[in-house]
């Protein structure tokens, strides 16, 4: 067995890490502002268009979409699990739901993909400490669900459990059917296609005029959400490695609970209050890596260690 050798964070990665757990965590808010004007295929539209036109230059003039052409079903599939089918159910969940409620239930993805990995044996063994953590997440879930149940639209919490699965099986989509492609040329790939199928429904369903705030919204989902978060992302994990920069999915949850109470004025509940720290507390525990076996050298491979949630976490 070889120890692990663990390095400190630069600088550099700690300013990068609180950036994207920013970045990353105020999707929601923006997501909930901008659906009290816009439909969520003109939304998806509205985002995934400016950011792949931002980005295909960058990947063009790197060669990242040939590699691409060889394996083009899975990055279809992995486009629709990813970004098309979520994004979707996020913005029509958030109609009727907090931004608050809709990002602490996207907190459980880490949860879920530790379970989706180990039941097609591509994670670790679930030691004491791991499989108390799922525990505790889970119980989270369900205080979160079943407290505030109460005025809460169940079909609404059914669409974010679906985003959160979806999450979940994205990076093994990316894992077992893309390793080894350039991970900026998927994203980008990706997010053509999700522009490309939305566009007929969010161009017809375009309003005639919307507000200052609904534009600024969309703007910085596509603008800083999207191509700043990626480009920021995968600049830290070059500095940190794709298994410390995976983290971020632990603290967005947080973020985007902590964005909503204190600007959008949206109720801090029972339910938020007892299933947040359990969630969170629950996803660290689960997910680490097992107390039984250190990692061989050299075992984290381009979409990251096969424990970890993702080298591509979530973007909401």
């Amino acid at each position: 067995m070889h120890p692990v050798e663990v390095t400190p964070v630069s600088r550099k990665g700690w300013l990068l890490f609180i950036a994207l757990c920013v970045i990353w965590g105020i999707p929601y808010l923006l997501i909930r502002v901008a659906v009290r004007e816009l439909t969520p295929p003109t939304l998806i539209f509205l985002r995934t268009a400016p950011a792949a036109l931002l980005l295909a230059p960058l990947v063009l003039h790197r060669g990242e979409l040939r590699p691409l052409l060889a394996r083009w079903r899975w990055v279809v599939t992995y486009t629709v699990v990813e970004i098309a089918i979520p994004w979707l159910l996020l913005a029509h969940a958030e109609l009727r739901l907090s931004s608050s409620m809709a990002g602490l239930v996207v907190g459980a993805v880490p949860l879920i993909a530790a379970v989706l990995y180990r039941a097609v044996g591509a994670g670790e063994h679930f030691d004491a400490r791991r499989l108390t953590g799922l525990f505790i997440g889970f119980a989270g879930v369900a205080a979160l669900v079943g407290i505030d149940m109460t005025g809460t639209d169940p079909l609404a919490i059914a669409e974010m459990l679906v985003v959160a699965l979806c999450y979940a099986g994205g990076p093994l989509i990316i894992s077992r059917r893309l390793a080894g492609l350039p991970s900026l040329g998927v994203v980008t790939a990706s997010l053509a296609l999700t522009a490309v199928g939305y566009a007929p429904a969010g161009l017809l369903s375009m309003p005639a005029s919307v507000s200052a705030q609904t534009v600024g919204a969309v703007a910085a989902l596509a603008l800083v959400c999207t191509v700043l978060a990626f480009l920021l992302f995968f600049a830290l994990i070059r500095e940190v490695g794709p298994s410390r920069a995976t983290v971020i999915t632990y603290v967005n949850p947080l973020v985007a609970v902590l964005l909503g109470v204190l600007i959008l004025g949206e109720p801090l509940t029972l339910g938020i209050a007892v299933g947040m720290p359990l969630i969170l507390l629950g996803s660290v525990l689960g997910t680490a890596p097992s107390l039984r076996k250190a990692s061989p050298p050299g075992g984290e491979g381009p979409a990251g260690p096969a424990t970890a949630p993702s080298a591509n976490p979530p973007t909401p």
